[in-house]
């Protein structure tokens, strides 16, 4: 019985993750899941939990949450101990994604439209992307920075929503806080916190 259910588990994963098995292509990658990340938005009988859920598991497999967590710490991140270095990196992730899932619901009913694709160097694509207007939302163009180090893993470092870098926005906004308290990590991990405990 036991072998008959991990079996089944098992085959549960392999469909799961293929479902969220993305195009090498910065261009197709962007728009495949985007695609993935409306349609479940869209699911009319799935609950706010398993929505957000599905969309954190996509954004753990393709958005580079530890390379984006070490930027927005700044230089800090050089002088803590490992520790505190991983306390920081898990409350980082954790606020990540629950911030991201907060976002999405706003534009979940407008259209997403990839106008083309920019190639900076071997480890950096740049995609362009717009989403329509509606009642609610004007236009918005969203340039998304796409890692491509390794060619078969595509991974999201930053947007660039209207020109305005989120990374550099947080990065920015992480560094007030910081300033505001004498460099103490303490205080940036008790924000974290706060934001993830609501």
């Amino acid at each position: 019985m036991k072998r008959f259910v991990f079996f089944i588990s098992l085959s549960f994963l392999i469909n799961y993750n293929y479902l969220f098995a993305y195009s090498t292509q910065p261009k197709l990658f962007v728009d495949e899941l985007v695609s993935d990340v409306v349609s479940i938005l869209s699911e009319t009988g799935a609950s706010v939990k398993d929505k957000n859920r599905k969309i954190e598991e996509i954004a753990k497999e393709n958005v580079d949450i530890p390379a984006l967590g070490l930027y927005t710490l700044g230089s800090l991140r050089k002088t803590l101990d490992s520790e505190k270095l991983n306390e920081y990196n898990d409350l980082f992730s954790k606020y990540f994604l629950k911030s991201l899932t907060s976002r999405l619901t706003d534009y979940s009913s407008q259209k997403f439209e990839i106008i083309d694709e920019e190639q900076k160097s071997a480890n950096y694509t740049i995609v362009n992307s717009k989403i329509a207007p509606s009642d609610k939302n004007p236009e918005i163009k969203i340039s998304w920075r796409i890692y491509t180090k390794n060619p078969d893993k595509p991974l999201i470092r930053d947007l660039i929503v209207e020109g305005l870098s989120l990374a550099k926005t947080q990065k920015e906004e992480f560094a007030s806080i910081l300033n505001s308290n004498n460099n103490d990590i303490n205080a940036l991990l008790n924000k974290l916190k706060e934001f993830a405990s609501d």
